[in-house]
């Protein structure tokens, strides 16, 4: 049940080919990508994922393959997104057997469930498992808020809920999460545009999206602001935010894939309903992803700062 909660964990995206199965080749170069990079850990299944799209035998079919491929050099960590409890615990038990080293879990889907409800969810899928485990907190995007109480309550109930991934979009929240609970729950920013000031006012790591296009630069700005390095990680910051700014879109997962077929990293091919980009639409992000490389910035050496 051991977890270092810090660092840069990319939610990497799920490629495909052009006939709609599985690339297990391209995920391999993005994954390795991210490795040479320095991340501190591999996300499977977010949204970024397209998780909902996966059938259950090629969510294990990645789990393996991540796991096989990283070999130990970072733990991997799957995303329960479900709609019933029973779903969830076949998921984590699934995960696990297949070597994932931890989970990153949503309140129930489509349901809006009550508070007492999501708390005896986590609760279920928590008792499990021996799994760590990292609450997903997107209020904005998925309608439940997970409150302060409940974390209260689920870890002094659940040792193995250790970490929230915050993304209630209100960086105060960090501040109150450390004031209620210390070091009791790792803090990990899930909105890539405002990762660097969460990082600055305590969040312990950073669950990325660009990462999936821009691993160096993300891993830069995460180990440049833990040295201290502050100026030096707001120049990328800055340089990157409008390359962040596609992770905060409905059509988050096309505009990222986009981007990574520039820096040649992934594919865009996306599983329908969704759409590869087209038209107008394709050149305003096309524009958006030229416009940074052009003046894409040469970054310092930012390994083993804090060795």
């Amino acid at each position: 049940m051991s977890m270092i909660w810090n660092g840069v964990m990319p939610a990497v995206t799920t490629q495909f080919t052009a006939n709609d199965e599985l690339d297990l080749e391209m995920f391999k170069i993005h994954i390795k990508a991210q490795l040479d990079a320095g991340v501190h850990g591999i996300v499977l299944g977010g949204t970024l994922g397209e998780a909902s799209t996966l059938t259950d035998e090629e969510r294990r079919i990645l789990t393996r393959e991540a796991v096989k491929f990283v070999n130990g050099k970072v733990p991997v960590l799957m995303n329960i997104a479900e709609q019933t409890t029973k779903a969830a615990i076949n998921l984590a038990k699934v995960a696990q057997e297949d070597g994932a080293k931890g989970l990153m879990m949503l309140p129930p889907m489509r349901y809006k469930a009550s508070d007492e409800e999501v708390v005896e969810y986590f609760k279920a899928v928590a008792n499990s498992t021996s799994l760590p485990i990292m609450i997903y907190n997107n209020p904005v995007d998925y309608k439940i808020e997970v409150t302060l109480d409940m974390f209260e309550e689920l870890i002094d109930a659940c040792p193995n809920i250790q970490a929230v991934k915050e993304s209630t979009r209100d960086t105060t929240n960090i501040t109150r999460i450390k004031n209620r609970f210390g070091n009791r729950l790792a803090i990990l920013t899930g909105v890539d545009t405002l990762a660097l000031e969460s990082l600055l006012i305590g969040a312990d790591g950073w669950v990325a999206g660009l990462v999936d296009a821009f691993p160096a630069e993300t891993v830069a700005i995460y180990e440049l602001q833990k040295a201290g390095r502050i100026k030096e990680a707001i120049e990328i910051y800055r340089w990157f935010m409008p390359l962040l700014e596609l992770d905060i879109n409905p059509k988050l997962v096309q505009y990222i894939k986009l981007a990574s077929v520039y820096t040649k990293i992934g594919s865009e091919y996306v599983r329908a309903p969704r759409l590869v980009l087209r038209g107008k639409e394709r050149k305003k992000i096309t524009k958006i992803i030229e416009d940074a490389i052009a003046i894409r910035p040469t970054l310092p050496e930012y390994k083993n700062l804090n060795n």
